[in-house]
């Protein structure tokens, strides 16, 4: 079969926003308003934020803008894997906050226990399933890195899973699986249906949520921040900035972000002769252990969602609708479906699609206050946000009321990241880091010069 031949009936949308249940548009704002904590933008940061305030404080009056619709961008397109992780792995922790890491993994685990009672105690149907995740290796200089990572993970107070050929096989069956690590602080979501039930319970809380309702601009006025909208304007004590991959209101906030494209395809249900065929019986997520990485997951009708490899950043950080659609990703796509479980020939795509995620220098969130700490934003999350973004909502919250806590005096709170630099110099030097990142991976991981640089001052990054 061509590979090509199984997406020419793909629909080019998410297929977690094409769903009937996908909740009615709401109006957007008109005229002025007054409130004591403003947030813009309506994905998981912005959602959590609003959620969380008001359980700190029930009598607050709470306010949320999105431009679009509430989890219409990364929120509601992603993989739906909720990792526990805050630093986009633990290696990345590691290496960045060595002295730290082991309270940074104890705060990412009680953070996925608690999002985890949020969906019970609101009744979200999200489809929820803590079944952890593999890390393969699809080459063998891949496994001493899984076997060192197995060891910092239970170090830390993790309970990973070391496996062998077989026993991963035993799990998931690719003939490309050669080794893995199944890390149980992870469960698999429906990625839209958290988003619209995080929206809803804002909603019974008493949160006044505004869609179609971009934030033009950012002005102090004394004792408050006034944010402009194309029909009004909102007030507020307090304003919490959740606009990750979409250019902020507050300009000095823009050099940290960079917007990059990800892609993914989902699959038509699998049969029970195809499902069988693979396995699978523990439904986890995987990826494997490239830079150029895969991530994988079942959804709850056993569709498989086909994600990742190629990253893509546009000239100037430009987010638009069209480059949402990017059929050479979609056929690699494909064709690396297909090799990896060349047992599911004849199978179809219904779906393709992409969407932007913001990243960091640092891969993972960083935060900020300004106008004398009435305005804090959280940022940079860089494709691990499900699980995340909790955190940085509490952490925004903690910084807007002053408070010092445990979030707070964490080097990962206290200090940002570098900005990237203006172009051209960005765009080059993205180039420069994803053509290394590919080279590595052809050349049994091993890093070239400019990687070698990069990891020399901090910037370094091996998914």
């Amino acid at each position: 079969m061509n590979p090509l031949a199984s997406l020419a009936d793909a629909a080019p949308a998410p297929f977690w926003l094409d769903d009937p249940q996908r909740p009615e548009s709401r109006p957007a704002l008109v005229g002025g308003t007054r409130c004591d904590l403003l947030v813009v933008g309506g994905g998981y940061t912005g959602l959590w934020t609003a959620l969380v305030a008001k359980e700190r404080d029930p009598g607050a009056d709470v306010v949320l803008i999105e431009a679009d619709r509430v989890g219409g961008a990364a929120s509601g397109r992603n993989g739906g894997f909720c990792e526990a992780s805050l630093t986009h792995g633990l290696g990345n922790g590691l290496e960045r906050w060595p002295d730290e890491i082991g309270r940074l993994e104890r705060l990412g685990r009680e953070n996925l226990r608690a999002m985890e009672e949020a969906v019970t105690r609101y009744d979200i149907d999200c489809s929820w399933e803590r079944t952890g995740a593999l890390d393969v290796a699809t080459e063998p200089y891949q496994l001493d890195a899984l076997a060192e990572t197995a060891e910092a993970s239970a170090r830390y107070g993790g309970d990973p899973l070391l496996l062998d050929a077989e026993a991963v096989r035993a799990q998931i069956d690719s003939p490309t699986f050669l080794g893995g690590m199944w890390n149980k602080d992870v469960a698999m979501v429906n990625p839209a249906r958290l988003a619209w039930g995080l929206a809803r319970a804002c909603l019974d809380l008493g949160v006044r949520v505004y869609e179609h309702t971009p934030a033009t601009g950012l002005d102090e006025h004394g004792a408050v921040i006034a944010v402009r909208t194309p029909y009004g304007r909102v007030t507020a004590s307090r304003v919490a900035l959740a606009t990750n991959a979409y250019p902020s209101p507050l300009r000095r906030h823009r050099p940290y972000t960079v917007p990059v494209y990800d892609y993914a395809l989902m699959t038509e249900p699998l049969t029970e002769e195809q499902l069988a065929a693979v396995g699978w019986q523990n439904r986890q997520g995987f990826s494997d252990c490239a830079n150029k990485f895969h991530y994988v997951r079942l959804s709850a009708d056993n569709r498989i969602l086909w994600g990742g490899y190629d990253a893509v950043y546009h000239y100037r950080g430009r987010v638009r609708a069209e480059h949402d659609q990017r059929p050479e990703t979609f056929a690699t796509l494909a064709r690396h479906f297909f090799t990896t479980f060349p047992q599911l020939e004849g199978v179809r795509f219904t779906h393709a699609w992409g969407g932007a995620i913001d990243t960091s220098t640092r891969f993972c969130v960083f935060f900020d206050t300004s106008h004398r700490g009435k305005v804090a934003y959280a940022a940079g999350f860089t494709g691990l946000g499900v699980g995340a973004s909790r955190f940085g909502a509490e952490t925004m919250l903690d910084l807007l009321a002053g408070d010092r806590t445990e979030r707070t005096e964490l080097e990962l709170v206290r200090r940002k990241p570098l900005p990237f630099p203006p172009e051209p110099v960005r765009a080059v030097g993205i180039g420069i880091t994803q053509w290394s990142m590919a080279r590595a991976d052809r050349n049994r991981g091993r890093r070239n010069v400019w990687l070698k640089a990069l990891d020399r001052f901090g910037l370094g990054f091996d998914s």
